[in-house]
């Protein structure tokens, strides 16, 4: 697997060879998501680096060699450096100090299996030198990159118990990444998933929709049901729900459309504003996605009569969501620019209709006809004024 990491562009960066000469190559190490998707021959998009640096020697270091650097976790021994090719995160070695499931104390340390030791799946514990790229694993995570199994280092349990999130990155990565089912990393979520409610809600609500984003994370969200977890967090989604997510990521496929995390997350709830409002305020979604959340609950086997109507008045965005909800086509409306309504209200009132409430209303009535007409040209909208006019 090692010639996958010699042969990436990543390592031989200009920025990450300024970087290895600043802070000394046999103080640093490439390690985590960049190391593990290139074995995996996915693409990587962010490099993280491990260092027995302290902070504040990282800080020095990097100025001497004129590379900017900002204290975006200096507490937990997190400093970014910000390269001309990518901001590249730097931490100190670490070691658990104390843990209560959803935050951990911890001590900078100076052994790269110690570092290793407190990170939560032996995959994301691959340190590669940043000079030869050979690789360090301590805990059996190339085996398991090579047989597609997503398994916690050390006991599953504890590393639960040390952070509680852990349970749905579990899921997350098995649905990214895994092939073969861990029993003892499945059987401890199971066990543990009712830790989840001391979690707050914003980080469940990353993960999950992380979770959603994936190309077709179907079978672990029914997998998490069974197992009781998916209850804990989204407990208003049955069986029924998780077939009609099935049902979204098929047409979605089928039309062309990529993942949309708000979009999936409504075909696990009921078609409820009223749901969609308790799950949006529960998992402190940011008001578009609750806008997005909303509009989708809202959806009527109507919507699908004319798309471009419901585009028009609703967003081709959440239109889309609609459609494909209620598993239907959207070709319709893929790439159509709604047009502009183009009677001005100076018209009307060079009519001699007076300016005023009068207008808005004559406005909104020819728009609708306009609108239920499929949007007919200029010459037909005066039409339409007339005819309204001579309704008084």
């Amino acid at each position: 697997m090692n010639d996958a990491l010699k042969s990436a562009d990543w390592p031989r960066r200009e920025g990450l060879r300024m970087l290895t000469a600043a802070l000394g190559a046999e103080h640093i190490r490439w390690v985590g998501g960049a190391v593990r998707d290139t074995l995996l021959q996915m693409a990587v998009h962010d490099v993280d680096c491990a260092t027995t640096h302290t902070p504040d020697r990282v800080i020095d270091l990097c100025a001497q060699a004129e590379i900017r650097t900002v204290p975006t976790g200096i507490d937990h021994g997190t400093v970014t450096a910000i390269l001309a090719d990518g901001p590249v995160e730097i931490t100190t070695l670490r070691r658990d100090v104390a843990t209560d499931g959803r935050r951990a104390t911890v001590a900078f340390a100076t052994e790269w299996r110690e570092d290793a030791a407190r990170r939560d799946f032996t995959i994301n514990a691959l340190y590669a030198h940043p000079e030869t790229l050979e690789i360090s694993d301590y805990f059996g995570g190339l085996d398991d990159l090579a047989a597609r199994r997503v398994r916690f280092i050390g006991d599953a349990r504890d590393r639960i118990a040390e952070d509680h999130l852990r349970i749905l990155r579990y899921y997350r990565f098995q649905a990214r990444f895994g092939a073969e089912l861990d029993p003892e990393a499945e059987a401890a979520c199971t066990a543990m998933a009712a830790t989840l409610k001391g979690l707050s809600r914003e980080r469940i609500a990353a993960e999950l929709l992380a979770l959603l984003a994936l190309p077709d994370p179907h079978a672990t969200l029914a997998r998490m049901h069974e197992a009781g977890v998916l209850g804990v967090i989204l407990p208003e989604t049955g069986r029924a729900h998780l077939d009609a997510l099935a049902r979204l990521i098929r047409r979605e496929d089928a039309n062309g459309h990529a993942a949309e995390p708000i979009r999936r997350l409504a075909a696990l709830l009921p078609p409820s504003p009223e749901v969609a409002e308790a799950v949006a305020a529960r998992l402190r979604l940011s008001k578009a996605q609750r806008s997005r959340l909303l509009s989708a609950s809202e959806r009527l086997g109507s919507d699908a009569e004319n798309p471009q109507t419901l585009a028009y008045n609703i967003g081709i965005e959440q239109a889309i969501d609609r459609l494909l909800l209620l598993d239907h086509d959207t070709a319709m409306i893929t790439g159509w620019e709604p047009p502009a309504f183009p009677l001005k209200g100076g018209e009307i009132v060079a009519r001699g209709v007076a300016a005023g409430p009068q207008v808005a209303r004559l406005m909104q009535t020819v728009e609708r006809r306009w609108v239920a007409e499929g949007f007919p040209d200029s010459g037909r909208i005066a039409q339409i004024l007339d005819e309204e006019l001579a309704r008084g």
